[in-house]
């Protein structure tokens, strides 16, 4: 059983509504749906997803994918398995770009049985970590290595849950956030391939409009980006996630959301901040909020780009790796940047900022004081507000909450 609809999108329908719905009868005992897209994409960008006759989410690959399938037992990956409810399915297409002369589109749904991927084998298990640096200890609490933001085959990614994990633990990371685009498929496989590899893998989502993004921390169930964005902040705080900002000053997916009350992590520091000597992203967070606790993430979605997992790095001062106690450090503000895993670092110790590996660097802050570093260990009274590391050309090298 075979639903089309054809048509052509105009400026007109992107202005009227980006979010578009077309209907599909879904009989009782369906064995699975899929869905094929296609279009100009010279003319503009489609983002696919699907809700079911509840309206519930099913799965969305934003432009990266032209098809989907799910049935009881597997999806494609952005997409969840499971009972197919009989009654009208949605199939969602968001205008993400329409040009003038507008986008002729076809989709084409199928109800039937639908064939699983290959999905291929999980690399190996890294022979060697690299070593652990010695870092001083607060409090009785252990500083990790983690990323922030990461991406797989899940959104717009290259990588397998699994391929990603071994990168990681290759890299010497402790834990890592994978943040698909508005799905949470992933989240079911999270936890074999963080056993596997020996590290955290943090369930998140990157909620994404064109008027900017956010990182959505935690096992909470999908957060529906078609929502006002300040819902976003609320519903993640009432299912006990966190929420950050992301790369707020990033090209034209830069922050653009009206946000009444504020969340309480932003990604200062991204891997598009390729010119550390460019100071707006210090400057946004000195205006954004003043308890805003600055975080890091590299963005990565292909290890063949120039974008590399851990750069930058985000260090936490947690009680375990586990995923509450991270998401608890991240809340309470215990953490510090730096520019890699082996990079220049400068910690909140007690009453105390230590810089590490920072020798002839500047200690700097919002007030515009500098006081030199000298050694590979060096403290500094500590004052209240980010501090951070800056070479000769004021290049940031680290970044201390």
């Amino acid at each position: 059983m075979t639903r089309v609809h054809r048509g052509a999108w105009q400026a007109e329908d992107r202005a009227e509504s980006m979010h578009r719905y077309l209907p599909v009868e879904v009989p009782p005992g369906a064995a699975g749906l899929r869905v094929e897209l296609a279009y100009d994409r010279d003319a503009g960008v489609l983002d696919l997803g699907v809700f079911d006759p509840e309206g519930r989410f099913r799965g969305y690959s934003g432009g990266a994918r032209d098809s989907f399938a799910l049935g009881p037992d597997w999806a494609t990956p952005g997409y969840l398995p499971g009972h197919l409810p009989p009654g009208e399915w949605r199939v969602f297409l968001r205008l993400h770009r329409v040009a003038t002369g507008g986008v002729p589109y076809e989709v084409r749904a199928t109800v039937g049985p639908v064939t699983p991927e290959p999905t291929g084998t999980p690399p190996p298990v890294p022979e060697r970590r690299p070593s652990r640096r010695s870092l001083p200890a607060v409090d009785g609490l252990t500083w990790l290595a983690g990323d922030l933001h990461a991406h797989t085959v899940h959104s717009d990614g290259v990588l397998t849950i699994d391929e990603l994990a071994a990168w990681a633990a290759a890299t010497g990371l402790d834990f890592l956030a994978v943040t698909d685009h508005n799905t949470v498929s992933h989240h079911p496989h999270l936890e074999a391939a963080a056993r596997r590899y020996g590290l955290t893998l943090i369930p998140g989502q990157e909620v994404t409009t064109d008027r900017g993004h956010a990182n959505a921390f935690g096992d909470i169930g999908w957060v529906d980006f078609r929502r006002p964005a300040a819902e976003w902040v609320s519903t993640v705080a009432e299912r006990g996630g966190l929420l950050s900002v992301n790369h707020p000053l990033a090209a034209d997916y830069a922050w653009r959301q009206p946000l009444p009350v504020k969340p309480p992590l932003a990604e200062v520091w991204h891997s598009g901040w390729w010119d550390r000597t460019w100071g707006a992203p210090l400057a946004w967070l000195l205006a954004w909020a003043p308890d805003t606790v600055p975080i890091g993430g590299s963005d990565v979605h292909d290890p063949t780009q120039s974008v590399r997992l851990g750069h930058p790095t985000t260090w936490v001062a947690a009680a375990s790796p586990g995923v509450h106690d991270v998401l608890a450090a991240l809340a309470a503000g215990r953490t510090a940047i730096s520019e890699s895993p082996d990079g220049p670092l400068l910690l909140r110790v007690g009453d105390e900022l230590v810089a590490l590996d920072a020798d002839g660097l500047l200690l700097t802050d919002f007030t515009g004081r500098r006081r030199v570093v000298r050694g590979d260990r060096h403290a500094f009274p500590a004052a209240p507000g980010p501090h951070w590391l800056e070479d000769e050309r004021t290049q940031i090298r680290a970044l201390s909450a």
